[in-house]
C-alpha cells in the first residue's frame, strides 16, 4: 500500500481534500484508454479531488466514463472561460453533460486576470451571474477564481472584494518565489484567504523553464522537470508551505513522478538545496 497523501480542509467547503489535486489538463489529448489508466492511478494514490476546465481539450469528455461510476468518491471542479452570463451558463451545462454528472463541487472563473475580461465577468450580465445561477439551481456547489501571470495575486484580491469566492488558484514555485513583488502579493492574498477560509490551489510546481526554442517533449506549455529527484525537491518545496494545495502536472507521463514525490513528502528543502536545484536544472521563472 502506497503512503497516503495528507488531507486538509478545502477552505470552507466542508470537504477534506488531498493536498495534491489531480489536474485533468493532463487528459486533454489522450485516448480513452490512457485516460482510464490515469484515473486508475489517481484513484489508487488516494487523490480525491479533480480539477478540470471546459477548455482542456477532451479532458471533460475523457473523465465522463470514470465519473459515471466514481462520482461520489471525488470533489469535482471545472472552469468556464466565458465572460458573459449566457455563454458561461451554456458552457457549465455542457461540462456537466460531458462529465456525465448533474453537479460539480466547484465552478471556477478561468484565468480571470485581463482587465477588460475581469470587468465583463463582474458586470451585470457577466459570467459571475451564471455561476451564481448555476449554484442556486444545484448544478454548482461552490464558486472559485483562477489565473496565471505576475498580476494574478493582486487581481484575485480585487476579485475577493467583489465576491466571496470559495477558492483561488495561481502559480507558485521556487523560481517565482525569487521575484520579491510576486511573492509579497502571493502572501498578501494568502493572508486574506486564511482570514476568510478560502482554499488556495497552486499550479506550476515543477516548472523548469519556458520551452524557448527547445523541442516540446511533454503535453505542457512550459518545460517541466522530469527527473524524479528534482521533482521530489520541487514538490517538497511547495507542500512545505502549510495550508496550500498543489495541482498536478498537465502530462500523464510525468504525473506518476509528481504523485510519487507527494506520497514521500516530509519537509520543505533548505534554501541551499533549492538554489542547487535551480542551478543544476537551469530553472527559470515562467512569467517575467
Amino acid at each position: 500500500m502506497s503512503p497516503m497523501i495528507p488531507l486538509q480542509p478545502f477552505g470552507r467547503t466542508g470537504h477534506q481534500s488531498t493536498r495534491v489535486i489531480f489536474g485533468a489538463a493532463a487528459l486533454s489529448v489522450v485516448t480513452q484508454d490512457e485516460a482510464d489508466q490515469t484515473m486508475e492511478l489517481v484513484s489508487q494514490s488516494g487523490i480525491n479531488h479533480i480539477d478540470t476546465a471546459a477548455s482542456y481539450g477532451d479532458a471533460e469528455l475523457r473523465l465522463g466514463p470514470w465519473l459515471e461510476h466514481h462520482r461520489d468518491e471525488v470533489f469535482l471542479a471545472t472552469k468556464t472561460g466565458e465572460r458573459t452570463r449566457d455563454e458561461a451558463y451554456a458552457q457549465i451545462s455542457r461540462s456537466l453533460e460531458l462529465m456525465r454528472t448533474d453537479h460539480v463541487d466547484l465552478l471556477q472563473l478561468h484565468n480571470l486576470v485581463d482587465e477588460v475580461e475581469w470587468q465583463t465577468a463582474f458586470a451585470p450580465g457577466g459570467a459571475l451571474e451564471a455561476a451564481i445561477q448555476a449554484r442556486d439551481e444545484g448544478m454548482v456547489r461552490h464558486i472559485g477564481v483562477t489565473g496565471h501571470g505576475l498580476t494574478v495575486a493582486t487581481q484575485h484580491l480585487r476579485s475577493l472584494e467583489q465576491f466571496d469566492f470559495d477558492s483561488v488558484l495561481l502559480p507558485y514555485n521556487y523560481p517565482m518565489s525569487r521575484n520579491p513583488a510576486y511573492i509579497e502579493e502571493f502572501e498578501a492574498l494568502a493572508q486574506v484567504c486564511e482570514e476568510r477560509n478560502v482554499a488556495i490551489q497552486t499550479i506550476k510546481s515543477i516548472t523548469r523553464a519556458p520551452w524557448g526554442d527547445r523541442e516540446q517533449t511533454t503535453n505542457t506549455w512550459y518545460e517541466p522537470l522530469t527527473d524524479q529527484v528534482a521533482i521530489d525537491t520541487a514538490v517538497n518545496w511547495v507542500l512545505g508551505r502549510p495550508g496550500i494545495f498543489l495541482n498536478t502536472v498537465g502530462d500523464i507521463h510525468v504525473l506518476p513522478k509528481v504523485i510519487d514525490a507527494a506520497q514521500r513528502f516530509t519537509e520543505r528543502p533548505s534554501e541551499d538545496a533549492m538554489r542547487e536545484l535551480e542551478s543544476a536544472w537551469g530553472m527559470e521563472p515562467l512569467f517575467v
